[in-house]
């Protein structure tokens, strides 16, 4: 057990170490950068040809990393693993996120193998089966909150945006020109996510197929809203200005609307996670207070199937029935606007 405690400090120090490259880094794809001398001012310092690589570009460059991201990219669910990082504003490649959900799977095991010495529980083969879960299930809970927290952001201001374009609209600017005014009265992500609208108008791109990718990147059902319109307008012609203004107020009154839905149902939505980690909780605290008051549940021979003891079994048939309570709750409150 003395190698242990190494094992538990070398996956725990590859997980950091990757997560800073991943998160923290500034590298970008080569389409990225091919894109953005494209399109950069003329002024634009451009990067000193001596100047050295990051030690993260290094470390993607080389074989150990080059070869298992070019066959990674050739699987159909990674586009959609890329699409769901750049989502969440993440500059990671698919092969770095994968590498740090293996390390975090490696790591909790670790990390409960080496609290299982002091609490038994948590030594048991089933509890490490739940740490590896949990292990690859944390990455991806943690691209979620980046996800939603961005769409979060993106949708408050999407109102006062598109206010915005209908007041440039109407001093004579042209939607482009309007698109400029908002990349530089904006914060991100809105500014960011405009400012590739126009890069890739000034590529060519019509800006109708420009506003379509918006859309596929943001995800927003009140930018779909907008965009669509926008395309109608091109199309059929009419007052582009008016037709934002209405849409702005539509947007406002349903952020309204929406505000009001979570006051009243912050009780039931509460109630979910009570259901949810309340047992959890108080298994925690008992098994850390009295470690021998649940080892009569697992000391038992394997009666259920001859698989497991029957305690683990009513402990596994707990958390589902509490993983079903917590689901239903929260699709009950989940009312849609």
């Amino acid at each position: 057990m003395q190698l242990l405690p190494l094992v538990v400090s070398l996956a725990v120090g590859l997980a950091v170490l990757l997560i800073i490259f991943a998160v923290f880094g500034q590298s970008r794809s080569a389409a990225s950068e091919r894109l953005e001398r494209i399109v950069a001012p003329a002024s634009a310092a451009a990067p000193a040809p001596t100047e050295r690589a990051s030690l993260r570009d290094t470390m993607a460059r080389s074989p150990l990393f080059s070869v298992p991201n070019r066959a990674l990219e050739r699987r159909s669910w990674s586009e959609r693993l890329a699409r769901d990082l750049a989502r969440a504003d993440l500059t990671m490649r698919p092969i770095e996120y994968v590498l740090i959900r293996v390390a975090a799977i490696v790591g909790m095991i670790a990390l409960f193998a080496l609290l299982g010495n002091y609490f038994p529980i948590l030594g048991t083969w089933w509890m490490l089966i739940v740490a590896a879960l949990v292990g690859f299930l944390l990455p991806g809970f943690y691209v979620g909150r980046r996800q939603q927290a961005r769409l979060n952001a993106f949708n408050s201001h999407l109102a006062d945006t598109i206010t915005l374009l209908a007041n440039a609209l109407r001093s004579g600017n042209s939607l482009l020109q309007a698109t400029e005014l908002v990349v530089r009265e904006t914060q991100p992500p809105v500014s960011t996510e405009f400012g590739r609208v126009i890069r890739e108008v000034q590529l060519g791109l019509p800006i109708e197929h420009a506003l379509t990718n918006l859309v596929r990147r943001v995800r927003s059902a009140d930018l779909e809203l907008m965009a669509t319109a926008i395309t109608i307008q091109y199309q059929v012609g009419g007052n582009l200005a008016e037709i934002l203004d209405t849409i702005a107020f539509t947007i406002r009154e349903r952020v309204r609307i929406q505000g009001e839905i979570r006051v009243l149902t912050a009780q039931q939505r509460l109630s979910g996670y009570v259901v949810a980690f309340l047992p959890i909780g108080l298994l925690g605290v008992i098994s850390i207070l009295a470690p021998d008051f649940m080892k009569a549940m697992f000391d038992q021979p394997p009666s259920f199937l001859g698989v497991m003891p029957l305690g683990v079994f009513f402990l596994i048939l707990g958390g589902i029935s509490m993983l079903i309570g917590f689901v239903l709750i929260r699709r009950i409150v989940d009312i849609d606007v």
